[in-house]
């Protein structure tokens, strides 16, 4: 439980018990427990959207969804994403694309993405938000939960690019076995879903095998560039394979309607 409680406080902004005192290996073993901060997003977001869908105002529904994952993560991730096309995008060579994703001023590439990310992001959920609110509180629910298993997928089978840094506590003590106790457990999240309908579960299966390719894609693309991953490329991953689960349930539900 105490290395669930140090993810969600690392992950999200959400506070249930008074921030206890993490140690290296505290904090690296919190890494199997990332798809389960997923599904706590995904069930305040599920909650949030699916009450504004009410409203029949897709656009607003997903604007307000978009920004309750931004809101609940602090933008954790999408600082990543934007450090990261800043660096890998600069055409530098590896040192100087690490010191570019070090530093905290957000540049052009940055910008653009988190932008482009943006935009598409609360395209599919209004889109979805048409479709039917089950098909949007599905999506929203899952998407956290698949992009959190890559994340740990990507730690676990990627070299760390740093000398040291947060994120190396992560790859430190990310096994082959913490990334199957991370697939078990998504496989345990996303079960439910059969409960309102088979196709919704089909859907995520499909989003966690498309989030697959996007990040190990993404990952490999980086490693090629700096000889690893760093805490910046976990960010990008999750953000990316976030966005990817969401356009995959909304071309599913699209060609089904």
């Amino acid at each position: 439980m105490n290395s669930f409680l140090i993810g969600l406080q690392f992950l999200t902004r959400i506070f249930v018990v008074k921030q206890s005192v993490w140690t290296e290996q505290s904090f690296g073993k919190s890494v199997k427990y990332f798809p389960a901060v997923g599904a706590v997003l995904g069930i305040f977001c599920a909650a949030i959207v699916g009450a504004l869908n009410l409203l029949n105002l897709p656009l607003i529904t997903g604007a307000v969804g978009f920004a309750s994952l931004i809101i609940l993560t602090g933008g954790i991730h999408c600082d990543g994403l934007m450090d990261s096309a800043d660096g890998l995008f600069s055409g530098r060579e590896r040192e100087k694309i690490l010191e570019i994703m070090k530093d905290s001023r957000a540049g052009s590439f940055g910008v653009v993405s988190m932008i482009l990310v943006a935009a598409i992001e609360i395209s599919a959920l209004a889109e979805l938000a048409k479709l039917s609110t089950w098909w949007l509180c599905a999506a929203i629910y899952s998407a956290p939960i698949i992009a959190r298993l890559m994340m740990v997928v990507t730690i676990g089978a990627f070299p760390y690019a740093r000398e040291s840094g947060m994120g190396k506590s992560f790859a430190k003590f990310t096994t082959r076995r913490t990334i199957i106790f991370a697939a078990a457990e998504t496989f345990l999240l996303l079960l439910p879903l059969n409960f309102f309908g088979e196709i919704f579960f089909l859907c995520a299966a499909v989003a966690s095998l498309v989030a697959l390719m996007v990040a190990w894609r993404f990952a490999t693309f980086a490693t090629e560039k700096i000889g690893g991953v760093t805490g910046d490329i976990y960010g990008a991953v999750t953000t990316l394979t976030e966005m990817f689960a969401l356009i995959t349930f909304l071309l599913i539900g699209n060609y089904l309607r």
